[in-house]
């Protein structure tokens, strides 16, 4: 039984600490739409320097 509590509280310090150090980047919201949204924009295939 103590090593489930001691379990948890491991997994929670855990998690604590990515939120934590996730920042502005970590969205806990669920999905954005609209102005909020921040969607990398697709890159552009590169040229290939040299075709024989």
């Amino acid at each position: 039984m103590w090593k489930i509590v001691v379990g948890f509280i491991v997994f929670a310090a855990v998690a604590m600490f990515v939120i934590i150090k996730g920042g502005d980047n970590l969205s806990m919201s669920g999905e954005q739409h609209g102005g909020d949204a921040s969607h990398a924009p697709a890159a552009a295939p590169a040229a290939s320097a040299a075709k024989p």
